[in-house]
């Protein structure tokens, strides 16, 4: 072998890329069917995005001519034809994203926290605490208050509109205390019944006449007082002419003090009138005198004689 020309199969000649170079191409260097020329490889050569694993080689798009954009193969936003996910994959195992950890987006079942079951819970209480406030200031503290107070300041329609069992009681009592007719009484001393002068009040209308005179005198006997004390003993009379006066006499015990007649209202003659004296009254019976002593005007006729209560005391 000399230096001058050693064949074709020279180091040059073994070159891989010997095709790209005009004196290679000279001594006929040809492309490698292969991949670049080296041993087992594999020519992969292909477009960006003309692959698609598991699918058929979609073709590859026209080049446009330069300066003209190429025709866009979709729409912004949607996937583009030459692209498939791996997990579109025949037999690719699907993926799914994973929720984090404690929470569960708009209050599904996952850990995290359930904004409309609080809100309800919430709403529940507060409607609660409204009940039981509203019936406590109806019902329960306002009729304590009372209670501790000894009285309602509001008047109940009974108290307003009835009578108390103890006015009741008095009016009963008042009514239930002795009145005398002129033929229940003991008449002496010249004292007789009439029936002449109209008006009087006693059973017939009879009353008492001749208590003008030195001597007379008319004694009831009362029952029935249910209670020792002070009373009043009214008596109905009518004058003839002037004024007068007679003696009061409780169980034996004259009194200090005159039955006061006068003519009060200024009324015509033998016209009914009232007047009263206050007495002491023992439990059970008593006995009323009213006579004509020394010192009286005993010029009067005489009515019914009734026991009252003593406003005073």
């Amino acid at each position: 072998m000399t230096s001058g020309n050693n064949g074709a199969s020279t180091p040059e000649d073994d070159d891989p890329f010997g095709y790209l170079y005009a004196d290679g191409q000279a001594n006929g260097a040809q492309p490698p069917s292969g991949g670049y020329g080296y041993p087992n490889s594999v020519n992969r050569v292909r477009a960006v995005g003309q692959r698609q694993y598991g699918q058929q080689q979609a073709p590859t798009a026209p080049t446009a001519p330069y300066g003209q954009v190429p025709q866009q193969q979709g729409t912004y936003g949607q996937p583009s034809a030459h692209y498939a996910a791996p997990e579109t994959l025949p037999g690719a195992a699907p993926t799914s994203q994973q929720p984090m950890p404690g929470y569960s987006g708009r209050g599904g079942r996952g850990g995290g926290p359930n904004t409309k079951g609080l809100l309800i819970g919430a709403i529940a209480v507060v409607a609660a605490v409204v009940i039981g406030i509203g019936v406590a200031m109806m019902g329960g503290d306002g009729s304590k208050n009372d209670d501790a107070n000894g009285a309602s300041t509001t008047p109940s329609t009974s108290q307003s509109s009835e009578p108390s069992a103890s006015a009741s009681s008095s009016e009963a009592e008042a009514a239930e205390l002795p009145k005398a007719d002129v033929k229940t009484m003991r008449l002496e001393g010249g004292a007789s019944g009439a029936s002449d002068v109209k008006g009087a009040k006693s059973d017939g209308g009879v009353y008492i006449q001749g208590f003008n005179q030195q001597g007379a005198s008319v004694t009831w006997t009362v029952n029935g007082i249910e209670k020792a004390g002070t009373y009043r003993v009214y008596v109905r009379y009518a004058l003839p002419a002037d004024d007068a006066n007679a003696t009061v006499t409780v169980n034996g015990k004259a009194s200090s003090r005159p039955l006061n007649m006068k003519n009060f209202g200024g009324l015509p003659a033998n016209e009914w009138q009232e007047t009263w004296a206050q007495v002491s009254l023992t439990k059970g019976t008593n006995t009323i005198q009213l006579s004509c002593q020394q010192g009286n005007q005993c010029n009067a006729l005489l009515d019914q004689f009734t026991v009252t209560e003593n406003v005073d005391q």
